[in-house]
């Protein structure tokens, strides 16, 4: 079942757009403002967005912004403002699609169902290195049956990794493909993103930590 985040001020039009998706077979969840739409999809790693532009605190230009820089997710912009020119500086700046209150619930439907296909990654798409299965569109990996949401970083650390299985990479080598960036010396930034993965994997050690050098897939854990 697909996850839906309506980030949404109005309750009215809220709970007309829920009671509609729920009864679609999508699962709502619900977000007032920018600032709880960070959180919430932080804690859901929902798969669609529906984002008003008009709201409290962070606004919702702001909120696709920074939910951009962290999850790929898609994100349908559902606004009153209806000029070309906001539509063109949204999707610019990275909405997947725009649509215009008053909207047709069939039409919201139809363009969910777009993006989320675009979205959609099989199986063979992924990387796959054993047991792990790297899965490109959904920032996802998966270990056994087990399915582990990652933020950008934490992907990008991953796809390393997982396109060199058997290489060591230092803390430099893996700043500078995750960030794409140059490299602070001493900085803690790769460890605790090696951290938080391993976390994740709730006990599976797949990530070994070569001394003097930085870091592999591990391909001897039991």
């Amino acid at each position: 079942m697909n996850k839906i985040l309506i980030v949404e001020d109005d309750n009215t039009i809220h709970d007309m757009v829920k009671e509609y998706l729920n009864k679609r077979g999508f699962q709502c969840e619900h977000a007032y403002s920018g600032t709880e739409a960070l959180l919430v999809q932080k804690q859901e790693n929902c798969d669609l967005i529906l984002m008003d532009l008009m709201l409290p605190g962070l606004d919702g230009k702001q909120a696709l912004t920074k939910i951009k820089k962290e999850y790929d997710v898609p994100i349908i912009i559902v606004s009153a403002k209806n000029t070309i020119e906001d539509k063109v500086s949204l999707l610019a700046i990275g909405a997947d699609d725009y649509i215009t209150k008053p909207f047709a619930l069939e039409e919201l439907e139809a363009r969910i169902n777009v993006q989320l296909r675009k979205h959609h990654t099989d199986k063979d798409d992924g990387i796959i290195v054993q047991n792990l299965i790297l899965y490109p569109d959904q920032r996802t990996f998966q270990i056994d049956d087990t399915k582990v949401s990652l933020t950008k970083h934490e992907y990008r650390i991953m796809e390393l990794l997982m396109q060199y299985p058997k290489r060591a990479f230092s803390k430099k080598d893996i700043y500078e493909y995750a960030w794409d960036d140059i490299y602070a010396a001493d900085d803690k930034t790769v460890s605790v993103h090696i951290s938080n993965i391993r976390n994740k994997c709730k006990g599976r050690d797949i990530i070994e930590t070569v001394w003097g050098i930085g870091f592999k897939l591990n391909l001897e854990r039991e």
